[in-house]
């Protein structure tokens, strides 16, 4: 059977720009378009405090043969790191191994989380959402509200 909205919503063009600015992630990811994967090369523990919401975590060494493992060579990847020259280091490590569509997250988590993208981690559901941010927890309380007047 063939796809009803196949021809309704049209896909993203891949990832060619080398470096996004993160209203362009954020953009993609409001839109709906799953086709990527952003991926974290922070140490663990600097992950596990908070990154962005889907965000997978991969070290820097064997950050090549880690994503080999689980993406396709043509999977659209964002890449952020916990600077501006790790980003840079881990998507060539990444474009070395490969991956055609590689791009670096200008600004990493923090211009992330200045735009009010959604994050997750053990710091980030503990702070209070603002007027743009969006986290687990709040919505979690916000969906268990509106449960309650029903």
């Amino acid at each position: 059977m063939a796809n009803p909205i196949e021809n309704i919503i049209p896909n993203q063009p891949p990832v060619t720009q080398k470096k996004t600015d993160a209203h362009v992630l954020k953009s993609r990811l409001e839109w709906g378009e799953p086709a990527f994967t952003i991926i974290d090369v922070r140490d663990r523990q600097t992950y596990n405090e908070g990154h962005i919401m889907g965000a997978l975590p991969m070290i820097m060494d064997g950050l090549g043969d880690a994503a080999a493992k689980s993406l396709a060579k043509s999977r659209d990847i964002y890449v952020y790191g916990a600077s501006d020259n790790d980003t840079t280091k881990a998507a060539q490590t990444l474009r070395n191994s490969g991956f055609k569509n590689v791009s670096e997250l200008k600004g990493g988590l923090a211009a992330w989380k200045a735009i009010g993208g959604p994050t997750e981690g053990i710091v980030e559901s503990m702070t209070p959402a603002g007027n743009d941010d969006y986290n687990v927890v709040d919505r979690m309380k916000d969906q268990a509200a509106n449960m309650d007047k029903s």
